[in-house]
């Protein structure tokens, strides 16, 4: 009788726990139950090398685009609807949301660009900005549309990685850094095979560069470091896609 109500009141203290670790927003009780999930999360500001082709450093950064520090920052964006980097879901709330953190450092210009019709946002269409100097950690945009949201699929990030690659070389950087920002605008899609496409269509364009530089038909700097810009959520996974893409132009 004494173990049964031991084991009674020990099955009360156990719930009461549980509840209160819910009610302080969760943490307690899954660093508990998965502290693995939490300590494999990298943090803001990590950095991986995840291969280099062809002397290009392909490198994986956990940042937004409005602090990733390069010579340029590449962003794609949709087509213009109203709200769309805000209302969430099903896009990414705005504290971890880098296209309103963009938007916030350029004073709400980045949706008034969008807005007033100055940058459409069709696919392939491309706007450059020279903001002053310390509102972003890069020193130009690069915005690349993706047009229709709903026309949207992985594939398509092959063209967006060429066009990438080829403004890059035309504007004389020698570093970039890429956001593709889909899933903060609301996108799910396939975090492997969009960062493996992109990579495939940077490395593709910019081996067509080098081809016509040989016969003395293009100038430009050589290419150094590209960071291809992740969540801590999705870093590694869009990693496995990027490496995958690495080892077929190895081979």
């Amino acid at each position: 009788m004494k173990n049964q109500t031991f084991g009674f009141f020990k099955a009360i203290l156990f719930k009461a726990l549980l509840i209160a670790g819910f009610m302080a927003g969760g943490t307690t009780t899954f660093a508990q139950i998965s502290s693995s999930a939490t300590t494999q999360t990298p943090p803001v500001g990590t950095t991986k090398e995840w291969g280099v082709v062809d002397g290009i450093s392909l490198i994986g950064l956990v940042q937004g685009p409005s602090a990733a520090v390069a010579d340029l920052q590449v962003v794609c964006v949709f087509e213009y609807t109203e709200g769309d980097i805000f209302n969430a879901p099903p896009a990414l709330p705005a504290a971890v949301n880098g296209l309103v953190h963009l938007n916030e450092a350029l004073k709400g210009q980045f949706t008034e660009i969008r807005k007033t019709g100055k940058f459409d946002g069709h696919f392939l269409e491309t706007f450059l900005i020279t903001p002053d100097k310390k509102v972003l950690g890069a020193k130009k945009l690069l915005l690349i549309g993706l047009g229709n949201r709903n026309d949207f699929n992985e594939d398509m990030m092959v063209a967006v990685g060429e066009i990438a690659a080829r403004e890059a070389l035309k504007l004389g950087v020698t570093t970039f850094a890429f956001a593709s920002d889909l899933k903060d605008a609301g996108i799910d899609s396939k975090t492997a095979v969009v960062s493996g496409n992109l990579v495939k269509g940077i490395i593709n364009e910019y081996r067509i560069q080098n081809s016509l530089k040989t016969q003395k038909l293009a100038q430009f700097k050589k290419l150094k470091k590209v960071y291809l810009l992740a969540g801590p959520s999705f870093f590694e996974t869009a990693g496995g896609g990027i490496k995958d893409v690495i080892a077929t132009f190895s081979n």
